[in-house]
């Protein structure tokens, strides 16, 4: 048994000793026949919700109605669910009924695709009742049973399908790909914020222009929002080579960019993106024009900060504009930088209503900046003795 699996095991054993069947089940069965990092290890069980609190002195109740009881070992967290099957799905979301039942495979059958529908026992079998680990080899995400049925069920499916194409760098089943372009539209009855996250993920996947791809060719990006445009304008982002960037919101400042966004913060609060992530963003874009139009320049470097003008540099690099730097140079341009931000300054606003014997007034912030300037493109050395020289010599004071 692999590292991860050996803490949980525990509670494997636990309930097989207790006399219920329990497998690891899920993703992290898949991603260790992949040899890829293990994530949450989830477990499946015959035994009852009440019956698995029963056998753990330390657990949290957070989905008991769905089966799902979180056990706490050794300071880490399972979710241990119920086997169980599920009734007709009125809102293409969640199931109008949980029945738990005592068959793995019945418990299975249920899951999305096929490559997330195997099971490992205490011994490191694997059950694999849908031939998951064949689409493995073939690298093939493939609805368990009828996709239609599959994405009726549960409508993000099929965004699911286009991430785990990034992340895992495989291709669609014929069937699933044609079942995506004919049921898009159930996307309408997705809230806005799982399409974000599993948008987020393709984005930040291996081969996030290979799930573009299939995006345009499902023509899936009619339903997500503010992304109905023209299929050519929305197909010369997938020109792109996206493994470039590393950070997602170097993914959204390359999209609105490469689409033409005007309204960027009506886009982003479409996508509901917090206001850290949209602030991010919009100083990238900020940069990202003006480098284009202008090229570098100390001022820009300093008006978005270190973190940005590196993405934004990143950016370049993939748009192959001759504005692109050696990060080393860039890092070490805006490091010799004399200051970061007005805060930086060796004065404030108050020194300058001591030094001048006015009122304060717009004149303050002016004059402020017309210093933040000097400093910056060292003109002025920064600090005070100097400053207050420049400021009595002024001809405006």
């Amino acid at each position: 048994m692999k590292e991860p699996f050996i803490h949980p095991l525990y509670i494997i054993e636990k309930l097989e000793t207790a006399g219920y069947e329990a497998y690891f089940v899920g993703g992290a069965v898949r991603d260790l026949i992949l040899n890829r990092t293990i994530g949450d290890i989830d477990i499946a069980t015959s035994a009852r919700p009440e019956q698995v609190m029963e056998l753990f002195p330390k657990t949290i109740h957070v989905g008991i109605e769905h089966g799902t009881v979180v056990v706490v070992h050794e300071n880490e967290t399972y979710e241990v669910t119920t086997f169980r099957s599920e009734g007709e799905y009125d809102d293409f979301r969640r199931p109008s009924s949980v029945t738990f039942i005592s068959s793995l495979i019945e418990d299975l059958q249920r899951r999305d695709f096929t490559i997330n529908a195997m099971a490992m026992n205490a011994k490191g079998e694997i059950i694999d009742p849908f031939n998951g680990r064949e689409d493995l080899r073939n690298q093939l995400i493939r609805t368990v049973g009828n996709a239609k049925e599959r994405f009726h069920e549960d409508a993000l499916r099929m965004m699911r399908a286009v991430r785990f194409v990034s992340q895992l760098a495989f291709s669609l089943s014929d069937q699933t790909k044609r079942a995506i372009q004919q049921y898009g539209e159930l996307l309408r009855h997705v809230s806005i914020e799982r399409i974000t996250v599993e948008f987020e993920k393709m984005l930040s996947g291996k081969r996030p222009s290979l799930a573009l791809a299939l995006v345009a060719d499902t023509e899936l990006y009619r339903y997500l929002p503010q992304l109905n445009v023209d299929p050519q304008k929305f197909r010369s982002v997938c020109a792109h080579d996206w493994m470039m960037l590393q950070r997602v919101s170097e993914s959204w400042t390359l999209l609105v960019h490469l689409l033409d966004i005007q309204d960027k913060q009506a886009f982003f609060k479409s996508w509901k993106l917090s206001n850290k992530q949209i602030k991010d963003i919009q100083l990238q874009s900020i940069g990202l024009r003006d480098v284009l139009e202008n090229g570098w320049s100390k001022r820009i470097m300093y008006t978005i900060g270190e973190q940005a003008s590196v993405s934004v540099n990143r950016i370049l690099q993939l748009l192959r504009s001759n504005e692109h730097m050696n990060e080393h140079e860039l890092l070490y341009i805006y490091r010799e930088l004399p200051i970061h931000s007005l805060k930086d300054l060796d004065i404030n606003g108050q020194d300058l209503l001591v030094w001048t014997g006015k009122k304060g007034g717009p004149w303050v912030s002016q004059l402020l900046k017309e210093i933040e300037e000097k400093v910056l493109y060292n003109e002025l050395m920064n600090t005070k003795s100097s400053i207050r020289k420049w400021v009595q010599s002024c001809s405006q004071i």
